[in-house]
């Protein structure tokens, strides 16, 4: 079995075994352990799941509209991403479980100031006339100045702008580290959905480590998830075991062509190559 799909099952297996019962503000209990650690060296292949199929458009597309920091839900639903369909900017639309609000949740394009807007624009939403800090811009002049530096971080947990944004970020951070001729990537993350979000999250984030490679000329190193609550949603439970029990295969690669900057990426230039997975396995998102 491949690394990224072995140790994903033993997060699994863990939160099966020691996870607690614990509520949230969803009203989904989950089994829910303290931490994990995901890490895998990027020449071993592509860490997309190959215990079920994921679809790795809507993470490429995703991706994209962070590095673009965009907050327009539409503009998601264009290129075919259905990820932030239930969410919306809570000064618009107050966040509640009624049908009613979650119909105006749905129908409001406005995400508010998540990962993206953080990260190439930190400021306070209060003070529209602030100027902002681009921080994806500064670490990418960082990276391609000063290599061996270890200040190369870029956070989407802005305190004063959680009242407007959709969802307060679960991934919140993330670091570059460059050692020896190999870029590393680790992120951060408070709150883990094991079967929704963190396939996604480790797909996007082996991606993000891999433009930055190609932006700097370097070769793709370690991707490493520092992992907080770590749950599996009650909802979830029946379909999570079956899917550990699927055939996994070799990972994929990807490749990126027509390559200039990481600014001007857009998902249509990377390609999966040599996916082979289980069939896929549903799952209903927990809003």
């Amino acid at each position: 079995m491949n690394n990224a799909d072995q140790q994903y099952n033993h997060f699994v297996q863990n939160i099966l075994s020691n996870g607690i019962w614990k509520g949230n503000r969803t009203g989904v209990a989950c089994l829910t352990i303290a931490g994990a650690m995901f890490e895998h060296d990027m020449s071993e292949g592509f860490p997309l799941l190959t215990s079920r199929k994921l679809p790795f458009k809507s993470t490429k597309v995703e991706l994209e509209f962070f590095i673009q920091g965009l907050t327009s839900k539409k503009w998601l639903q264009e290129r075919g991403c259905r990820y932030w369909d239930g969410w919306c900017n809570p000064k618009k639309v107050p966040y509640g479980h009624d049908e009613e609000t979650r119909r105006k949740m749905r129908e409001e394009d406005d995400l508010g100031p998540i990962y993206g807007a953080q990260w190439r624009n930190f400021r306070d939403p209060a003070s529209p006339d602030a100027q902002g800090v681009d921080q994806l811009k500064s670490l990418v002049e960082t990276l391609k100045k000063n290599p061996s530096d270890r200040r190369m971080i870029c956070s989407a947990w802005n305190p004063l702008a959680l009242p407007y944004a959709a969802l307060p970020s679960c991934h919140y951070g993330f670091q570059v580290t460059v050692v020896g001729d190999r870029l590393n990537l680790a992120w951060n993350q408070r709150s883990v959905d094991v079967c929704c979000g963190l396939p996604q999250n480790i797909a996007s984030y082996g991606m993000l480590l891999h433009l930055l490679a190609k932006e700097a000329g370097l070769k793709e190193g370690k991707l490493i998830g520092f992992l907080m609550d770590t749950h599996i949603y009650e909802n979830h439970l029946d379909n999570v075991q079956m899917q550990i029990k699927q055939q996994t295969y070799d990972l994929p690669r990807i490749e990126t062509r027509d390559f200039r900057s990481i600014f001007d990426w857009t998902h249509e230039k990377t390609e999966l190559l040599g996916y082979v997975s289980s069939p896929p396995v549903k799952y209903v998102v927990a809003v």
